[in-house]
C-alpha cells in the first residue's frame, strides 16, 4: 500500500526555508517583514512575475534606473507601486542571482543600493499604512535579506543536482563566502574548514 504523501502549500514552504536560514544566519527580523518576504518568495516562484509587459506586448526585464524615473514621475499611489516593485525586484534579483550580478556591468552593490532607498522612500510615501514597519526595517536590513536569500538560492540549487551545486561550488571558491560554504558542508559536498579531507 502506498503511503499518501502531503506537499506544503508554496507559502508554507517558503515560510519554513526562511525562519530556518534566518534563525541559522541570527537575522532579526519582524513578523510582518517576514509574512512579505515569504509573499515576494511565492510570487517570484514565478519567472514571469520579474518581467513587466513591454510596449511590443512581449515581457521584458524593466531596468532598476527606468523604474526609478518613471517613479519620479507618478503620483503618489503609482509612485508607490513603482518603487515597492523597484524594491522588490533589486531584493529578489540580489539574493537568488548574486553570482551573475557580480560579474554583471552594475555588481550586486547597485541592487542593494537601489533597493534598499526604493524601500525607504515607500516607508516615507506611505507612512499611516500597515506596511511601513515593513518597509523600514527592509530598507535598514537589506543586505541582511539579501544575504538570507542567496543560501535560500544556494540551497535549492545544490538539491537541483549536479550542475547547481557545482555553480555554488565555483561560486564559493571565487568569493570564499561563509554562507556558501555552510550550504555544500550541510550538503555533503566539502569538508568544513580545519577538518582532514
Amino acid at each position: 500500500m502506498s503511503q499518501l504523501v502531503t506537499t506544503p502549500s508554496l507559502k508554507e514552504f517558503f515560510r519554513s526555508l526562511l525562519e530556518e536560514v534566518i534563525q541559522k544566519q541570527r537575522v532579526a527580523i519582524a513578523e510582518g517583514t517576514e509574512f512579505y518576504l515569504v509573499n515576494l518568495l511565492s510570487e517570484f516562484a514565478s519567472a514571469d512575475h520579474l518581467f513587466s509587459e513591454g510596449k511590443d506586448g512581449r515581457k521584458e526585464q524593466e531596468p532598476l534606473a527606468m523604474l526609478y524615473h518613471r517613479s519620479l514621475q507618478q503620483q503618489r499611489e503609482e509612485r508607490i507601486r513603482t518603487l515597492r516593485r523597484l524594491g522588490d525586484v533589486s531584493l529578489y534579483q540580489a539574493g537568488f542571482f548574486s553570482g551573475a550580478l557580480r560579474e554583471g556591468p552594475v555588481g550586486q552593490d547597485y541592487y542593494i543600493q537601489m533597493g534598499g532607498a526604493a524601500y525607504g522612500q515607500v516607508a516615507d510615501l506611505a507612512p499611516a499604512s500597515g506596511f511601513a514597519a515593513v518597509y523600514r526595517e527592509l530598507c535598514a536590513k537589506f543586505r541582511a535579506v539579501v544575504d538570507v536569500l542567496e543560501e535560500i538560492s544556494a540551497r535549492g540549487l545544490v538539491k537541483s543536482g549536479s550542475s547547481g551545486a557545482l555553480k555554488v561550488y565555483e561560486s564559493w571558491v571565487r568569493t570564499g563566502s561563509d554562507r556558501l560554504e555552510r550550504v555544500l558542508v550541510d550538503a555533503g559536498i566539502v569538508v568544513p574548514r580545519g577538518l582532514p579531507n
